[in-house]
């Protein structure tokens, strides 16, 4: 039987990672600094090795692509923006809002499925020419039991295409809007995993963020119909990243939920407990990828069912 979550993901190491000018328009948790753009890609290379290992040492299959230093593309480590897989032995390629993060799709990628031979390469890239973007896992949070994609509608999150994608895949569109204070005005969340996380059995939602009353309350009620446990988070827990964690399923059939440390200081007991009924917690050290990427530890995780 297939599994709804994966044992197989792909992680890309990074050359050169930075602060990224062209994202930072409207990803609000990036944050720069004087810091040395080296220094920076020296921590956060040491993040993402340790990170690899541990997910090796729980059991994960980490296939790891080597980014290079040219063309320069300083968000080469969050690959699931730019490409997902699906059982039906499909690939697809998305359009991406930043123009040097297009540079970032490789036929590279093909060297790391099982299956070469006769792949279903689904293409929405080209709509980029028309300003039109879904930025792969980004922007999509999918449960793939219940064929549903919660999207969260953005500058990086088109309807239009949206519907195509859910049309495509035969997924079932649950749409919204999700917000968070900047300086004092509520703007759009640039990513809905940023705010949502899927489970098997859970599902980790900043309801709070969802200021339209019926689109929180249907969000919730698709939930709920598939029997999720919804684990609520608040807006200071999204801003330390506690929306931004996946569920793996290891060697040994063991559920586990990888976030970063950040996002497991800030959960409470009652939160981690319902996680824990489902899932042995995996917390990861990325704060660097972090603070200059403004994503963290499902960001870097693109899972392959190929």
């Amino acid at each position: 039987m297939k599994k709804n979550i994966t044992n197989k993901i792909l992680m890309v190491r990074p050359a050169l990672f930075a602060f990224n000018e062209e994202t930072a328009v409207n990803n609000h948790y990036q944050k720069k600094d004087n810091k040395p753009i080296q220094e920076i890609q020296n921590e956060a290379l040491a993040e993402f090795d340790k990170m690899v290992e541990i997910l090796k040492r729980m059991g994960i299959d980490v296939k790891v692509m080597q980014d290079t230093k040219e063309p320069h593309t300083p968000d080469s480590i969050f690959p699931n923006n730019w490409f997902s897989t699906h059982y039906s032995n499909t690939v697809v390629l998305y359009p991406m809002f930043a123009e040097n993060r297009r540079l970032e799709r490789t036929d590279n990628l093909y060297d790391y499925f099982d299956k070469e031979d006769n792949l279903n390469v689904v293409d929405y890239s080209q709509l980029e020419k028309e300003n039109i973007f879904l930025e792969g896992t980004g922007a999509l949070v999918l449960d793939r039991k219940n064929k549903k994609a919660y999207c969260s509608l953005s500058e990086r999150a088109n309807e239009k295409l949206l519907d195509i994608f859910c049309e495509d895949a035969g997924y079932k569109k649950v749409a919204f809007h999700s917000y968070q204070t900047v300086d004092e005005k509520r703007k759009l969340i640039y990513h809905t995993n940023v705010m949502m996380a899927m489970g098997e059995n859970y599902a980790i939602l900043c309801a709070d963020s969802i200021d339209d009353v019926k689109e929180r309350e249907n969000v919730i009620k698709e939930l709920e119909e598939d029997k999720k446990e919804i684990i609520y988070i608040s807006e200071y827990q999204v801003e330390h990243f506690l929306g931004n964690a996946i569920e793996l399923i290891n060697n040994e059939d063991v559920n586990i939920c990888v976030m970063s440390t950040t996002a497991y200081s800030v959960l409470t007991d009652e939160q981690k407990n319902i996680i824990e009924k489902y899932d042995v917690i995996v917390p990861v050290d990325v704060h660097t990828i972090e603070r200059y990427g403004g994503g963290s530890a499902r960001c870097m995780i693109a899972e392959l069912f190929i």
